[in-house]
């Protein structure tokens, strides 16, 4: 077998570049981390099932998983102990709760910058004002929710005690059946349930008008994820906002997205809560600074009340409890409309 010199190059050449791709760096390989929702899968967290199917958590370099919450489910305490990275969890009054009990919790950004619920009864009911709940059921989300119902008890004088308040389960069906005399509602749910079910005779006690305003849907990690994942955080709130951005431009897709991860939904109720889960994201100062803006004076306002209603011991301190840090370094033009 005779070796020419042009075999002998051709060697050469192939050698030279296994030996230069086998140089190059692999792929990157994906973080694994999983987002906790406050609730089960809806609209309402649309963001992240369009994150996933558009890819931008994986540009990211992050493989996420999308874990349900539910009425038994406290997403605070699932980050804190470590079992998910991060969470859709409760209210700016439910961050402040889980850091007053000892929790390393830490919020990232807020998702509705207004108060999105407020508590209803029938038109019937002997529950004229609020005070009228005195030796009367009331029922709120234990994600949260119930720390607002607390809070608007004290402001009118009302003990809990004097009141028998129920962890609110998914369904209205209690209340329509009136085994409930007072319930939460969110103006982009429950809301449109009792429309859709016929129960439209209905008064509405809204805590704006008490005075309360509390942003909610905080995007929390814990304090250990911050310190030794920051790379993580950062791909995270980074993926999420382009997730919402797409979501809120392209409804009727990101409507599509989140059928196919839970089929039994209906579409028009899906369509409507999307509509007003974005007026919620947009309002107030997030209109010009963006999406899931933090308001300084807002949380001043929400740990005074918080305090003064006795649902924390002391004020807790802002500067642990909350890290806008990461939010600021998310491109403007990815947080806006």
């Amino acid at each position: 077998m005779t070796i020419t010199r042009r075999t002998m190059r051709c060697a050469a050449a192939l050698g030279l570049l296994t030996l230069v791709l086998g140089a190059l760096p692999a792929e990157a390989e994906l973080m694994k981390a999983s987002v906790r929702l406050k609730w089960l899968a809806q609209a309402q967290f649309a963001g992240f099932y369009v994150g996933v199917a558009k890819g931008y958590y994986k540009d990211a370099g992050i493989d996420l998983t999308i874990n349900p919450g539910g009425p038994n489910l406290v997403a605070e305490n699932l980050v804190a102990g470590g079992s998910d990275q991060f969470a859709q969890a409760g209210g700016t009054e439910s961050l402040f709760a889980s850091r007053d009990k000892g929790l390393p919790v830490v919020g990232l950004a807020v998702l509705h910058q207004r108060t999105p619920f407020g508590f209803v009864v029938k038109g019937d009911s002997p529950i004229k004002k609020f005070e009228d709940v005195r030796g009367h059921t009331a029922s709120a989300w234990f994600t949260g929710a119930q720390f607002v119902l607390y809070g608007m008890l004290t402001a009118r004088g009302v003990p809990q005690s004097e009141v028998t308040i129920l962890p609110q389960q998914v369904s209205m069906t209690p209340f329509i059946k009136g085994d409930v005399d007072m319930a939460a509602v969110t103006y982009y749910n429950e809301a449109l349930v009792l429309k859709e079910q016929g129960v439209t005779d209905v008064r509405l006690f809204v805590p704006e008008d008490y005075g309360i305003t509390i942003p909610r849907d905080v995007l929390i990690t814990s304090e250990k994820i911050v310190a030794e994942q920051p790379a993580l955080v950062q791909a995270f709130l980074t993926a999420t906002f382009k997730g919402w951005q797409e979501a809120l431009r392209h409804p009727a897709e990101a409507i599509d997205i989140v059928l196919q991860a839970a089929p039994g939904l209906e579409r028009p109720h899906q369509e409507a809560m999307l509509a007003e889960i974005g007026k919620l994201m947009v309002a107030g100062k997030a209109s010009t600074e963006g999406m899931g803006v933090v308001d300084p004076q807002a949380l001043t306002f929400v740990n005074g009340f918080l305090t003064e209603a006795k649902v924390i011991k002391a004020p807790v301190d802002l500067a642990k409890a909350v890290d806008t840090s990461f939010w600021a370094k998310v491109p403007l033009a990815d947080k806006k409309l």
